[in-house]
């Protein structure tokens, strides 16, 4: 059989673009999805199939970058000396962003010989939904006025050293499974942002985090560092996966955006305890299998068994 369809194509843009802002680990969905549909039967396919999940994150940042393109500009003339908040933005980006560049060259290897089982993914899943609920219990309510959270800070308010946290906290999600949203979403609350601004700096976060984990696939599969992607899967695939994931990470994030606004993270957290059950059940039986190819979570630029972070 053909290594990917353009039905299959779409399928996985779909469940990146909608999995991989929300903080409930793109992992889980992508290896279910992917295993159900019978991708990478061979080591090979497998390796194109992996690689073909982290390019796809593409549509994710284009998504952002249209969604937010203001706040892009303004750190953009912030850099050339145009705009004096958009520079202190950016270089809380900038500092978030350093932890995971840095630690996830040196622990890459580290991670993939002791994270990428079975045990330590689940263990990730579960672990990360009681800690969704536990900071929703204890945070989120505090931001609460009526049935709507007060905005708070804005990002460039923040400090040096609380973007610094957030930072060593979406190093964590190089823990397969974690999600790199659910923490930096989580650091930016227990810092003081609102849920919404939070969430956006997220996002904003997630333009490095993720570019680098794209141009770094590109750059492998188009080096002979591997099975070249594009020959084993094809172009239009490719291109499929990219338009659906730009146009459903843009209807996920707004979506994102609005629910927080009102509701905090606890739904997300009780989504992955049973998230938990049922990977774990489909394991188990054999529906489901993980993978240790040298591929990790860059999805949502943190580390997970079917993307990479560089």
């Amino acid at each position: 059989m053909d290594t990917m369809t353009l039905l299959q194509a779409l399928v996985l843009g779909v469940v990146e673009g909608i999995t991989e802002y929300l903080p409930v680990s793109s992992t889980g969905h992508l290896i279910m999805v992917s295993d159900l549909m019978g991708l990478g039967e061979t080591a090979d396919q497998r390796a194109a199939v992996d690689t073909f999940n982290i390019v796809i994150q593409g549509g994710a940042i284009l998504a952002v970058l249209g969604l937010y393109f203001p706040r892009v500009i303004q750190m953009c003339k912030g850099l050339i000396g145009k705009d004096a908040i958009g520079l202190k933005l950016a270089i809380r980006i900038i500092v978030a962003f350093l932890p995971a560049a840095v630690l996830g060259v040196l622990l890459n290897d580290w991670i993939e010989s002791k994270l990428f089982n079975t045990p330590a993914v689940l263990a990730a899943l579960a672990v990360g939904g009681i800690f969704m609920i536990v900071i929703d219990k204890w945070k989120f309510s505090k931001h609460k006025q009526g049935e709507v959270f007060d905005e708070g800070m804005d990002l460039h308010e923040m400090s040096i050293l609380q973007a610094l946290f957030i930072g060593f906290l979406q190093t964590i999600a190089m823990w397969p499974g974690t999600s790199r949203s659910m923490m930096t979403i989580a650091g930016g609350v227990l810092v003081g942002l609102s849920p919404k601004r939070a969430a956006e700096f997220s996002f904003l976060l997630g333009l490095p985090t993720l570019g680098g984990a794209t141009v770094y696939s590109l750059y492998k599969t188009m080096n002979g560092d591997g099975p070249d992607m594009f020959e084993v899967i094809g172009w239009m695939p490719i291109i499929v996966g990219l338009v659906v994931a730009t146009i459903s990470a843009a209807l996920a994030v707004r979506w994102l955006v609005a629910f927080l606004t009102k509701h905090g993270l606890a739904v997300f957290g009780y989504y992955r305890l049973v998230l938990t059950a049922v990977l774990g059940g489909a394991i188990w039986m054999g529906v489901v299998s993980l993978h240790s190819d040298d591929t990790v979570e860059g999805a949502d630029g943190s580390q997970d068994v079917l993307e990479v972070m560089p």
